[in-house]
């Protein structure tokens, strides 16, 4: 299997304060991520005045904001994008943004990122989709909120924008912060893959590390996990993020679990275990001492280690023979 690519969700998780979101480049690249994502928006482009924040942005937040005020704070500027790209090389992680407008699209465009992301919310906004189609050379695309239709429908509108579907890759997700264990339905991207022939992931916003680590064992191309410096600050996706040594760990975890499901499916023994098998496997032994000639049977042969002499699977095919030799208690019986 192609190694899982593994997306660490630093999304808004800066506060709008690039010190903070250089931090969390650092806690990406030292977790071993291949990415670290971010958010590109003007706020006024994506919602209006009067939109209310959704119940988990306003577990962290003030209640006397908008949602309009609350993602104002949170925007990165152009210059923030390209200072942000910079560290990431320095860093020696990939930088990937979700634009959630059209201008942003152009813009991350215009910086020339190549894999484009779709958020949940934008699965079926035609014009977006096509835009992102004909702006990137290969999406990812989250499908929380969507039902089965919905994305092959999102399919359909990129592929006929000429974007090939072998360039597609479409996450499961649940939207809710953080998501009930219950709701996972982690089954459901077996079941889009199978449908819709599209390389498949897993955007996890549960809390914890289960979860994403079974969609690796299930399949999952790409995972997606948010993550944070510290769950307590101020702000909409923090409560639901893991910590640096967190994501560590689930990167780590990761990459185990794809070694460990990455062989030839053929059952035998492994390179490392064949030197165990004379050492746990027994023979066919003496029980008590046996005489040349003595007829061998249950009531002088037992099965003992090591597994260097006779298999006892040929137990019956030893028994009522007679010993070519003599033989002391717990010896290797040869015929």
């Amino acid at each position: 299997m192609s190694k899982v690519v593994i997306i660490a969700e630093a999304g808004v998780n800066h506060n709008g304060d690039m010190k903070q979101a250089r931090w969390l480049v650092d806690v990406a690249a030292e977790a071993g991520a291949d990415y670290v994502k971010f958010q590109t928006f003007r706020a006024e482009k994506i919602t209006s005045k009067n939109a209310l924040k959704a119940d988990y942005q306003k577990r962290g937040t003030s209640d006397n904001e908008s949602q309009l005020q609350m993602l104002k704070k949170l925007e990165l500027t152009y210059d923030d994008h390209l200072a942000l790209i910079d560290y990431c090389k320095k860093r020696s992680i990939q930088f990937l943004s979700t634009p959630f407008d059209l201008d942003s699209i152009s813009m991350l465009h215009q910086l020339e990122i190549k894999l484009g992301k779709i958020p949940s919310g934008d699965i079926t906004n035609l014009p977006y989709l096509e835009k992102m189609a004909r702006s990137f050379d290969e999406l990812i695309i989250s499908s929380g909120m969507a039902d089965l239709q919905e994305i092959e429908n999102a399919i359909q509108v990129i592929v006929s924008a000429g974007m090939p579907k072998g360039k597609l890759t479409v996450l499961h997700c649940n939207t809710e912060y953080p998501t009930p264990f219950d709701d996972v339905n982690l089954k459901a991207m077996q079941t889009i893959a199978s449908s819709l022939g599209v390389k498949v992931g897993y955007s996890d916003h549960t809390l914890g590390i289960e979860v994403p680590i079974a969609a690796v064992a299930l399949g999952a191309d790409v995972i997606e996990k948010h993550f944070t410096l510290d769950r307590n600050m101020e702000g909409p996706d923090h409560r639901a993020s893991l910590l640096p040594e967190e994501l560590k760990y689930m990167v780590s975890a990761i990459r185990n679990i794809e070694n460990a499901i990455s062989g030839t499916g053929i059952k035998e023994p492994s390179l490392s275990e064949r030197k165990n098998i004379p050492i746990a496997r027994k023979s066919i032994v003496a029980a008590i001492p046996i005489k040349k000639g003595e007829m061998l049977s249950d009531l002088n042969l037992t099965v003992k280690r090591p597994g260097t002499g006779i298999n006892p699977m040929l137990w019956y095919k030893v028994c009522g023979t007679r010993a070519i030799k003599d033989f002391e208690e717990d010896e290797l019986i040869i015929v």
